[in-house]
C-alpha cells in the first residue's frame, strides 16, 4: 500500500469543492488516513515547492498557497499515488480531461485546485512536511474486502 499527500488550495477551499474533492478519491476506494485544514507557514511552503525555485511562477506559486488555508489529505491505497495522479487530470484546468478533478471543476491556467506527490520519494518527504506520524490513523479499511482482489491489497489491506 502506498500513502499520498493531496493538498486542497487555497481555491478549491474558498470555493467550496473540499467536500466534492474529497469524495471523489473516497469514491475510487482510496482510504484517508489524515485530514486536516491549515495556513501553510512560508518557510514550509518554500520548502515544499523548493525544487521549483528560480522558475518566474515560484514567488506567485508561494503567495498563492499563503493566501488562505488548504486542506492536507493523507489517502492510503495500492497504487495510491499514480491513481491520484490520473484522478487530478493535466496541470490547469482548460487542459484538463473531463472526468478529472481539474477537468470538470477547473478552468484556470493558474489556479488548479490540487496538488499531489508525484513519486514515492516525493510522497515521503512531503507527507513529514503536513503530517505528524500521531496525525495518520491506521484502521481496517472495511471496503477493501468488496473494493481490492486480494491480489491488490495483499495483508496490508486487511488492517
Amino acid at each position: 500500500m502506498e500513502t499520498t499527500l493531496v493538498l486542497v488550495k487555497p481555491d478549491g477551499v474558498q470555493r467550496h469543492v473540499v467536500g466534492a474533492i474529497i469524495a471523489r478519491f473516497e469514491a475510487k476506494g482510496l482510504q484517508i488516513v489524515g485530514l486536516k485544514m491549515q495556513r501553510i507557514p512560508e518557510a514550509t511552503l518554500r520548502t515544499h515547492y523548493g525544487d521549483h525555485k528560480g522558475k518566474p511562477f515560484f514567488e506567485g506559486l508561494i503567495a498563492y498557497m499563503a493566501s488562505g488555508p488548504v486542506v492536507a489529505l493523507a489517502l492510503r491505497g495500492p497504487r495510491a499515488i499514480a491513481t491520484v495522479r490520473k484522478m487530478m487530470g493535466k496541470t490547469f484546468g482548460f487542459e484538463a480531461e473531463p472526468g478529472t478533478i481539474r477537468g470538470d471543476l477547473g478552468l484556470s491556467g493558474s489556479f488548479n485546485l490540487v496538488h499531489g506527490s508525484d513519486s514515492p520519494a516525493s510522497a515521503e518527504k512531503e507527507m513529514q512536511l503536513f503530517f505528524r506520524p500521531e496525525d495518520l490513523v491506521e484502521y481496517r479499511h472495511l471496503d477493501y474486502d468488496v473494493i481490492l482482489d486480494p491480489r491488490d491489497a495483499g495483508d496490508q489491506g486487511k488492517k
